[in-house]
């Protein structure tokens, strides 16, 4: 952070990214090759109707979605306003949901059929499913220490280039409203950073939580009233057709201003409801 988004972030990135997609791959494949990975995959993608009848079901995957896009969210924001105004914003967005899908999937593709080889709960979540299971898996493969180091390392670097978009907000409001040296606002932020997460350790799942289902959905609802509603048309337009060879089609605007609206408005109250019956 402190070489800046292009000579630090960027360069990073290229670099932490593709090594942590083709670990992902290798994974996958000597995964693919254990006894009963196959339980993993199964469970993957078999289908249950009744689960689509389970409100829950849907707050939590608006709220995933929410949070895994980032949607109006840090990233898109600050890594939006360094743009060139001629970038294709919206083939960047097909980009982004693409690549995110991807990994989701290459993920899962992994970290499952791991569970299922060393025959944990497969309907479990969180950490235990990364910093158990597969760590059962790489216990017993050839090289499987190296390949743990190289991984985790690589999962550290996912996670610092998640933290950097979210870091950048506050150093760049330091840089320009109080006029700090970009060196001394990251470290500042990186103290204070430091300092949160230590105190949170207890309740990170339920904040991760609050933060997916409500906080997001949220942003996602104000930024979409003020750039559809607020903003208006024109400037929607404007702003869209920037680096686009062509205009957008019609079904643009009203796609935004009335059906991602309203996703997002319903996502927050069906979030507030499942917390309420909670």
């Amino acid at each position: 952070m402190a070489f800046g988004i292009a000579g630090g972030i960027e360069k990073a990135n290229k670099v932490m990214m593709p090594a942590l997609f083709g670990l992902f791959v290798v994974l996958m494949i000597y995964i693919l090759t254990l006894p009963d990975a196959v339980d993993g995959y199964r469970y993957i993608f078999s289908f249950r109707a009744d689960g689509l009848r389970n409100p829950e079901v849907w707050i939590y995957a608006f709220g995933q979605a929410f949070f895994s896009l980032s949607i109006a969210g840090n990233g898109a924001i600050i890594y939006g306003s360094y743009l060139n105004k001629k970038e294709d914003v919206v083939s960047s967005a097909a980009n982004v949901a693409v690549f995110d899908t991807l990994a989701a999937l290459l993920a899962s593709f992994v970290i499952i059929p791991a569970v299922a080889v060393s025959h944990g709960e497969l309907s479990s979540g969180g950490p235990g499913l990364m910093f158990i299971n597969l760590v059962s898996v790489f216990n017993v493969m050839p090289g499987g220490r190296l390949v743990s180091v190289i991984f985790y390392i690589c999962v550290l670097f996912a996670g610092i280039s998640s933290l950097i978009n979210l870091y950048e907000v506050p150093v760049a409001a330091l840089q320009e409203r109080l006029r700090w040296k970009r060196v001394p606002a990251v470290v500042t932020v990186g103290a204070i950073g430091c300092a949160v997460s230590l105190m949170i350790q207890g309740i990170v799942s339920p904040w991760m939580d609050v933060v997916s289902i409500y906080i997001c959905p949220l942003g996602a609802l104000l930024a979409g009233i003020m750039y559809f509603w607020v903003a208006g048309k024109d400037f929607a337009l404007k702003s869209v057709d920037a680096g686009l060879k062509k205009p957008i089609g019609k079904w643009y605007f009203p796609l935004g201003r009335y059906v991602y609206c309203s996703l997002a408005l319903i996502a927050l109250i069906a979030g507030a409801l499942l917390g309420g019956i909670g």
